[in-house]
This record gives C-alpha cells, structure tokens and sequence, in this order.
C-alpha cells in the first residue's frame, strides 16, 4: 500500500493534493501529547476556551476566498457557493461557544438539610473526529468546537478528498494561540484510523461517514467502553401536500435536492406529492431543474458542479437506469446538459416520476443529482411511505395548515422535523438521527452531553 495520500480532483481527475500517511511515530506522538495538553487545559475556565476558539473562528473566515476555491478543487463545491461554508462554520461555531457556559454548568438538585449536592459535567479527554467530504467543515465543526470548549482535547482525521480542510483548521488554530497539542490532524489510512480507535490515549468517536463506515467504527471500538457519535446516511423524504404553497415548495425542495449536486446526508432524495397537485408539481420542478447550469465548480456560471468522483456518477446513473427500466419515467433530457458525459464526474440532474419503493432509487441513498416523485391520495399514504426507509435523519412537509404539519412530523421517524422548509441545520438544535442515520447528538446544548461525562458531589456538610 502507497504511503501516500492522493487528492483527484473531480474538475479535471488532476491530482490535485499529495500528502504523506502519517507514520506510527507521529501518531504515537499526536495521541501522548493531546493526552498531556488536555490535563491543563481543562482547568482552565470556559471563558478563556471561548476567547481562544473565537479568535480561531475569526482567523478561519479571514481566508474564506482561499478556502472556497479549494473546495471546489477537492469535492467540486460550485465556487459561487463556496462563501457559504465558511459562512455555516461561523454559525455553528460562534452558537457552541455562546451555548457552552450554560451547557456545562454544574446542575443543581433538590436542597436538602446537612448535604450539598450537585453534579458538575467533566470533559471525556481525548476527541477523535473523522469528518467526510461532502460539507467538510460543516461536519467537523459539529464536533471540533463544542469538544474543546468542554475542555477535551481533539484529533482530527479528514477524508481523503479533502485533507486541506484539516490543515486549514490547525492554522486557524495556531493564529488564535490554542495551546499546542490541544488541536492536531493526522492523515490516516483506513488501518490507521481503527488503530486510533483502538489506542487507549482516545476517549470518544466522533464519525459522519456512511454506515458501513459507522460499522467500522464500532466494531473498532469494540469492548472500549468509550462514547461513540454516528452521524450516518439517509434517503430524506419531503411530502406536499394539496394545500402547499406550490412555488415554495417546488423552490426548496428542488433545491434541497440539487444543492451540492444532491450530496447531502440531509437533501431530500424522495418527494411524495398529493395527486390533485401532482402534476403542477412536477411541471414546476422539470422547469426549475432543466435551468441549472452544470459544469467546472471553478467557473463562477456554474450551479451544478461535478459529484466527488466518476464511480459516485455511475452509481446514480444506474440507479436511474435501472428505475426507468421498472417504468419510471425520466423528465430531463442528459444531452441538454453538454458537460454530462459517461465515465467522468460530471452528471446530468434527473427528475423520476411513477416511482415506488421496489425502485432501488427511493430506497437505497443516492447522494447525487437525482430525485424520485412519487403521487400519494393521502397523508396516511405519504407517512407510511416517509417511514419506509432504513434511514431517519430529516423530513419535510409543505402545508399550510400548522397544525396537521405537525400532526404529521408528530408520526414521521426522523431525527429533524420540517415544517416548509428543509437541508437545513439550526445549531440551536439537537441534530440527531434515528434508525441507520446514527446516534449521539450535536449542536445545540444537548451536544455537550456525549463530549462531557457527568460527575456526582455528595457533600456532608453537618457533622
């Protein structure tokens, strides 16, 4: 095996990042000194971990121009977009900072005569995050910042296809002035990484990956006894019904679909529209879909940029493929989209209609730029449909009446409810998922609970 990491990237399959697996001494020396930093800095109050990680989150979006273009360089983000990544980090970043003081104060109990008790959350120790490619900073920094405000040191292993966002981390970082050790990125080959997992200087998992991913990481962990976060797939179902405000729903869906050329554990990959408007529906949709321009994720004109990979288009391919020989019926035509061409990354967008659940492509996850529609006659039908899936990250409901939405999200298995909307994370929240879409939770103050242990203080206070 090369010990060598190569980034193609999907532009122009150009290697476009070479980087050196780091050697079983680096990585001995990572995991002892993250140890060693992560004693001093968890005494240390959370104001000053605010200050530090602040100051990281300014010197990160000081380079968002840099940072776009090499997004889309290495996963084929269209460059247009690139500003909002860096806009999501800030978000979510600055909201886990504000959340910590209150996320970890000690919680009090009941008064109770001659005792004092409460229960103070400590930090676990040593974080070990494995971030994907897909929204390479989005995802990371879930974990990163709430991490090390609670006082845990991290290690981050990044995909393969986008190792510079681990560099541009640390340097965030050291410009900030975190104490060295307490940040550090390791490139990792797959055996590596279980051996991080493995190695007894780590005290939680942070992974968002696939599910076979996920399954690595448990079985990895094995008999650790240590937390373990899974953020996995999902195959996000929308439902519109008759009373939807049809532009808007057509508008978010599509885009909830289309946006990052559908590679989202969070786009929506399946529509279930009531028949009365069924067919206004999909008219509406085949017209906004066939305005996308696909092409370079360099050129400023492009809003479909390439998927990650050529095999990652053959796959979304065959799933089409395969549905239209089922019966279902494909609405946009490839060859109106000049840059879509077999055996590359670049692929046409694809709109599917007289769908069902024997098709592979509203069961099985896509993740590219194709969504499935499917007519239902009533809200029971489309509940049945949304909860027929291995998955169960977001769902979405587009109506008017608020009430019977919520009726309905009330009955969806899902990590996330939406009402009218959709893709979309509020760090406010708790972002969770249930069934093979994972475990754990981030964002939000309820993420500090897997990044923290609970310590009980039972005091006698009369004697």
């Amino acid at each position: 095996m090369s010990n060598q990491l190569n980034t193609i990237s999907p532009i122009d399959n150009s290697v476009y990042v070479i980087r050196d697996y780091a050697s079983q001494s680096q990585i001995r020396s990572a995991l002892e000194k993250a140890q060693q930093a992560q004693k001093t800095w968890r005494q240390l109050p959370v104001a000053e971990r605010a200050r530090i990680c602040s100051a990281m989150v300014d010197a990160f979006i000081a380079k968002k121009d840099q940072i776009a273009e090499e997004l889309c360089w290495m996963m084929g983000r269209p460059i247009r977009y690139g500003a909002g990544e860096v806009a999501g980090f800030e978000e979510r970043a600055r909201h886990m900072i504000a959340a910590a003081e209150g996320a970890l104060a000690p919680v009090q109990v009941e008064e109770k005569s001659g005792f004092t008790r409460y229960i103070k959350r400590e930090a676990v120790g040593v974080v070990f995050v494995i971030a994907p490619w897909n929204y390479p900073y989005l995802t990371s920094v879930n974990a990163i910042v709430p991490a090390l405000m609670a006082g845990n040191a991290v290690v981050l292993k990044h995909s393969a296809q986008t190792p510079l966002c681990a560099e541009r981390i640390a340097e965030a970082f050291e410009a900030a002035g975190l104490p060295e050790g307490l940040f550090q990125y390791l490139h990792l080959s797959h055996a590596d990484t279980e051996g991080v997992i493995q190695a007894p200087e780590v005290n939680h998992i942070c992974f968002t990956g696939s599910v076979p991913g996920g399954e690595m990481v448990e079985k990895a962990a094995a008999g650790r006894f240590i937390g373990i976060g899974l953020e996995l797939g999902g195959k996000d179902p929308a439902y519109v019904r008759a009373d939807a405000d049809l532009d808007h729903a057509v508008e978010t869906t599509i885009d909830g679909a289309f946006f990052n050329s559908g590679q989202s554990c969070c786009g929506i990959e399946r529509i279930y529209v009531h028949e009365s408007v069924h067919d206004a529906f999909v008219e509406k949709a085949v017209a906004l879909v066939s305005q996308y321009q696909l092409g370079r994720s360099d050129d400023p004109e492009t809003t479909l940029g390439p998927v990650v990979r050529a095999s990652a288009a053959e796959f979304v391919r065959g799933q089409v493929a395969e549905a239209v020989e089922q019966g279902a019926i494909a609405h946009i035509d490839p060859a109106s989209f000049p840059m879509n061409e077999a055996g590359t990354a670049y692929l046409a967008p694809q709109v599917l209609t007289n769908v069902n659940h024997s098709m592979r492509v509203m069961t099985e996850e896509s993740f590219g730029p194709v969504v499935g529609i499917q007519k239902v006659s009533s809200d029971e039908e489309a509940i049945e449909l949304m909860n027929d899936s291995e998955f169960g990250l977001t769902a979405s409901v587009f109506t008017k009446d608020i009430e019977t939405g919520l009726t309905i999200g009330e009955q969806v298995e899902t990590g996330t409810f939406f009402l009218n909307r959709c893709d979309y994370l509020d760090p406010a929240l708790a972002w969770v998922g249930v069934k093979n879409s994972g475990r754990g939770c981030t964002l939000s103050a309820l993420g500090y609970e897997q990044l923290t242990r609970a310590k009980s203080f039972h005091l006698k206070t009369e004697l």
